[in-house]
This record gives structure tokens, sequence and C-alpha cells, in this order.
């Protein structure tokens, strides 16, 4: 009589998994200094404290006319203008009754309380050179105080933010040509599976039977690079266990985290997780979402020393699982190494209750991620088929409902949305 099998260890809830991976990570020790102009997509090694105020002085948001507005007592009044002051030029001190020519940006003369805006004056010639007033001004308008934007010594950007168009601009306006940077995650990535080809190396005509163009590939060093990542690709590894094992070995010289795509289900032919064990460890395998479950993390040895190792992440084969297992964990855990301190707390604020406009009667079991679209009534679509396999899906949506396990859907229920240019930001 055979023995029963042993009972399957149930799935590692996603947001347990979620906090696995990142739990006792620290951002990575080496930083490089680049400069401002190039350091779109990286991110600060140090919080930036302003030097400086922004602006510096009091100075006027419009075209127009700085004055007193205690000179001014009914509409149509007329001031002698006794100085003009463009931007980038001190002013002298005004002289009572008169008002000065100004420009966006120029300094506020001493003495001027006001900026009347130039579509609200008249200029009056002849024996007098001077501006009619058509309206009585209320002091303090069109005045940009010193310091309204930043003040000196304010932590103006933190560290592990990640730099921008407006991040690096606001760096610019307080002097900064260079920032200090977290350094490139140093990342091997490595596809495995004998179906695989590489395009080009076959037209589609000439395939063999059971062989699949290696997409994962692509997509993948997208993503990676997409993060500021260093990837060195190592391709496409045998479905042989020795294979593999060598593979993993060489990878972790040099590197800070290995991803891998397929091999780390339970079939025969599914090296990936014994290859691990026996050159370091997995921390978890299997999650209980959908799609995606088959995922690995753990470590890989790099020499006999104890706290010498390199991260490890093992990505199901099938394209949207392998692409929707790197924005949910992968992600966040390249995002951690490169100083953002809650990434996952990032995430969270992201998420929208939007309106969907689809049916889901039968939910699965697992938590499961659904490619969708904003339409233009505001509501979400469903694509029609949720497979794994489709990355079409992906390609079509432009985010994810997060649906919990067991959660039927009816037309016009909220749902949590994620959209991928969040994901990918």
């Amino acid at each position: 009589m055979t023995a029963p099998l042993p009972p399957r260890a149930p799935l590692m809830p996603l947001d347990e998994a979620r906090r696995a991976v990142l739990e006792g990570l620290l951002p990575l020790a080496a930083t490089e200094t680049v400069a401002t102009v190039n350091a779109k997509g990286r991110f600060l090694a140090q919080d930036l404290v302003s030097p400086l105020q922004v602006p510096p002085q009091d100075n006027s948001s419009m075209d127009g006319y700085a004055l007193c507005a205690a000179d001014v007592r009914e509409a149509r009044m007329v001031l002698r203008v006794s100085q003009r002051v463009p931007a980038g030029t001190a002013p002298h001190a005004l002289e009572p009754g008169t008002a000065a020519r100004i420009f966006t940006g120029a300094p506020i003369p001493p003495g001027a309380d006001t900026v009347v805006m130039q579509e609200d004056t008249e200029p009056v010639g002849g024996d007098v050179h001077g501006v009619r007033l058509l309206s009585v001004p209320q002091a303090g308008q069109w005045i940009r105080r010193a310091g309204e934007d930043v003040t000196r010594g304010a932590v103006v950007l933190r560290r592990g933010q990640r730099i921008g168009p407006a991040e690096a601009g606001l760096a610019a306006s307080l002097g900064r040509a260079d920032l200090p940077v977290v350094a490139r995650p140093r990342v091997a990535l490595f596809s495995t599976g004998d179906e695989l080809v590489m395009p080009g190396e076959r037209a589609p005509e000439q395939m063999p039977a059971g062989a699949i163009y290696n997409s994962n590939r692509f997509m993948l060093r997208a993503l990676l690079e997409q993060l500021g990542c260093a990837v060195s690709d190592l391709g496409i590894v045998p479905d042989r266990r020795e294979a593999t094992v060598d593979a993993l070995r060489q990878a972790a010289q040099g590197h800070d985290l290995i991803v891998t795509s397929g091999g780390v289900s339970v079939g025969e032919e599914d090296h990936i997780k014994p290859a691990v064990l026996q050159l370091g460890r997995l921390n978890l395998w299997q999650i209980a979402m959908k799609p995606g479950k088959p995922l690995a993390f753990g470590a890989v040895r790099r020499s006999d020393a104890a706290d010498d190792s390199c991260h490890f992440m093992g990505l199901p084969g099938n394209p949207v699982s392998s692409f929707v297992t790197f924005l949910l964990l992968v992600r966040p855990f390249l995002l951690r190494l490169s100083g953002v301190a809650d990434p996952l707390a990032l995430d969270a604020a992201r998420a929208l209750q939007l309106r969907a406009d689809f049916d889901l009667p039968r939910p699965d079991r697992r938590r499961e991620f659904l490619r969708v679209r904003r339409n233009t009534s505001g509501g979400l679509d469903l694509f029609p088929n949720q497979s794994s396999g489709v990355l079409t899906s992906a390609v079509w949506g432009d985010g994810l409902v997060d649906n919990p396990a067991g959660t039927a859907i009816q037309r016009g229920d909220l749902v949590s949305y994620f959209s991928f240019s969040d994901l990918l930001a």
C-alpha cells in the first residue's frame, strides 16, 4: 500500500512575502557623485539641505508697477514713475509718492509694499512720465516673499528620494551642480529553459516544435534598467542541474541580486530550487497570488564567509507572472536597496478606488491581480483573457486590480487599482 503524500505547506500570503523580502534589508553602502543634469532616475544618498532661501528676496510675480499701497487713495490716480527695475538688478529705495516700473522676478524696492500688474494700469505721457492706476491695490499683492519656496536649513529632498525633472530643477535652484546618489544595484539576469529561443536566431517558420521566443529576457532587462540597475545579462541557461548551479555561482560574483525567470516550479526540469539550496538558502518559495505563485527568494553564497552572499529572486516563466511578481516583489526590493525607506507604504499610498465596469463572478482562491484599463467614463475595463501567458494583457492594460482571494466583483463595485505608470515610476 502506497503511503499517503504529506500535506502541502500553505502558500505564503503576498503581504507576508513582501515584508519578508524587505526584512533586515539595508540600502547599498556604496555611493557616487553625479552631475545634477545627469541625475534623473537616481536615488539620493543623503538629505539635501538648503544653504539659502528661495527666492532670496521679495520679488515681483508680475510685470507691472511697485508702489506703496497707502499712496493710492482712489482709482485712476496717477503716480510718477521714478525708476525701472528689471530682473537681476538692485533697485533704489522707492521715492515717496512714486511707482517703480518692475518686471517679473525683479526685487521689490525698499519702501514698496505692493505690485500692480500692467493690465490694471494706463501709461501717462506728456510732462509727467507716470502711470494711472485703474483700481485701488491691496498691500502685498503680486509679491513673492523671500523664502516662500525654500527656507535656509530646510531639508528639501530626502535620502532615498528618486530624482525626476522637478527634483533636479529644485536641486539646481539651490546651486547644486552635482548630487550624491546611491550606487546602481548590480543585477545578474538569466533565463532557464531548453524551449527558449532568442529573437533573431530563428525565423518564426523555422521554430522547432515546442520552442518559444525568450520574451522575459527583454521585459525583465527593461524593467531592471528602468529602475536604474546595472544589468549583467547572462542569457539562457539549459535545463540541467549542473548548468543551473554553474550559472548561479557565476552570477553571485560581483552582483547584489540575481534575477532568474523559469525553473521555479515543481517539475523534474525545474532546477532553480535545488541549485539555490546547494549554493545558499531559500527564504520563501511559492506565494498565494495569481498570477505568480511559483516565486523563490533567497541567497547564493559568493564565498565561504558567513556574510558573503548575493540576494536571489527566482521569477515564474510565464511572462505575465514574471511581470507582476517583478512589480510587486522585485521592484520594492530594489527600491529599498536604492535607499527608499518604505517602498510598501509608497505603494499603498498610490492605490486608487475606482469603479469596475465588468463582472468577475468566479474569483480565484488566491489573491488575484487583474489586468485592466481605465475607460473614458472613469471606470475600469477588464482584459478578456487573464491567462498568465497572455502578455498582450499587460500591453493593452494600464494597471492592475488587486482583488482579494475569493472576492467576486459586480459591475459598479469599487476596486483597488494600481497604475503601471505608478508601479514603474
